[in-house]
């Protein structure tokens, strides 16, 4: 086992790691940027590092310092968390070239996955239904207009090397398609350096559904369950639950057979997510992966009683799978509510600045990560994530009940939140039944007004 982790991130993933580490008799070391300086990772990890100023490129985006960090405190192993250099292939060469161990899949397997029409290929190959589209990136508009044409409108057009919402533009019938297709590109130019982009059939009200994968060393994947991601905003994931409740145990069966075939046939190593579009009639269709530990892993950690991260660690140490689940061992329903630094009312603006009182909420079945407490000021340089409530019944009922009441008794002031949205949203009639889909938030804008 690893004597010294270094984690190349901050906020709640970080002290996530950190308590991980700590059940293990692993030390630790925080690394922070001068905007971080305050943060609850730098006072709970055994060692810290200031690796820069506060924009991230100078700091948890800086590769050398990084690496130069892990060497003067002695770390054996790095954990990337998620975001940032989390799906870096590049990073994790550099890491590994300097005798480190990253707690992570191999640099190749990031390539492979991490390119988005490279992954479709690869799935198609493996015998997974991917959604109509354009085999891999389009070389030219009129070549776009020719896929689109051919599979039908309405189309998305996806940056290549994407993720989290950036680099898609939707084009409803030929005539939108040359303004949606130049957005797309410089979208994704901007965001991944890359202008690369490829096409796709779009879905109408198809649901999210992911499956949590973990493989180890010795040739062993294995799949814990679905989770269900449909409640978005522009691609953004704001609500997560598992299991799925329209995933019954045949369904189950075939997403996550599905899932560790594709896994499997690059010999994947560490936790991963493999992600789903369900259409309205069943029919499920590969759209890509994740090559790291998931914002939403809480929920399967309820519903499974395993902890993933420190699965990731004893795995990146050489060890393998402690069991396989494969799905079989659920217990309840867990959901999880990502409270952010946002004014829903305004277009999820922003809200920096010091938070002035703070109480979480507890009892059964209530779990709260976060890294923010009184007299703490949340920054403006990076994501808003605030904290994740995760609550845990041992029904979908008894969950929304717990997760209502966690909601309504969470203290954060000085800060404009998303808690009293994430309220009207587990009480709205269509997710009590479980009837929502990808477009949920757009058919339902009330929602996102503030009614107080």
């Amino acid at each position: 086992m690893f004597k010294k982790v270094l984690i190349a991130n901050r906020g709640e993933i970080a002290l996530r790691v950190i308590r991980a580490c700590k059940e293990l008799s692993i030390e630790t070391v925080a690394v922070y940027s001068e905007a971080d300086r305050e943060s609850l990772h730098v006072r709970f990890a055994d060692d810290d590092v200031c690796i820069g100023r506060a924009p991230s490129r100078d700091s948890y985006l800086n590769i050398p310092r990084l690496i130069a960090a892990a060497e003067i405190t002695g770390a054996d192993a790095i954990h990337p968390g998620y975001g940032f250099l989390a799906e870096n292939a590049e990073f994790a060469e550099k890491v590994a070239a300097s005798n480190i161990t990253f707690i992570g899949p191999t640099p190749e397997q990031i390539r492979q996955m991490g390119d988005k029409a490279a992954a479709r290929k690869l799935a198609q190959q493996r015998g997974l239904a991917t959604v109509p589209g354009s085999p891999g990136p389009v070389e030219s508009m009129e070549e776009g207009q020719q896929v689109a044409a051919d599979i039908g409108f309405p189309v998305i057009i996806k940056a290549a090397a994407g993720g989290g919402g950036k680099g898609m533009r939707v084009a409803v019938d030929a005539d939108q398609f040359s303004q949606s297709f130049n957005l797309a590109k410089q979208e994704a130019l901007a965001a991944f350096g890359s202008g690369e982009v490829y096409i796709e059939k779009y879905l109408a009200r198809p649901r999210h559904i992911e499956i949590q994968i973990m493989g180890d060393t010795h040739g062993k994947v294995m799949h814990l369950c679905e989770r269900d991601c449909s409640v978005q905003r522009r691609h953004q994931k704001l609500v997560e639950e598992a299991p799925s409740p329209v995933v019954d145990q045949t369904l189950r069966e075939d997403i996550g057979d599905a899932a560790v075939k594709l896994a499997e046939a690059i010999g994947y190593v560490g936790a991963g997510t493999i992600e789903f579009l369900l259409d309205a009639d069943g029919s499920f269709y590969f759209m890509e992966m994740n090559t790291r530990i998931q914002v939403e892993h809480p929920v399967t950690e309820m519903c499974t009683n395993f902890d993933l991260v420190k699965e990731q660690i004893a795995v990146a140490a050489g060890a393998p799978l402690t069991l396989v689940l494969n799905g079989n061992r659920l217990r309840g329903h867990a959901i999880e509510c990502r409270v952010n630094a946002e004014d829903p009312s305004r277009n999820f603006q922003p809200s920096p600045g010091l938070i002035t009182a703070y109480h979480p909420p507890g009892g059964p079945g209530v779990r709260v990560d976060t890294h923010i407490y009184a007299g703490y000021t949340v920054p403006p340089y990076y994501d808003s994530l605030l904290a994740k409530v995760i609550v845990h019944g041992n029904s979908r009922t008894e969950a929304l009940a717990r997760m209502r009441q966690a909601l309504d008794s969470f203290i954060i002031e000085g800060v404009t939140t998303t808690i009293p949205f994430l309220g009207r949203v587990m009480r709205h009639p269509d997710f009590v039944a479980g009837k929502v889909d990808t477009k949920f938030l757009e058919r339902e804008p009330q929602l996102l007004k503030d009614q107080t």
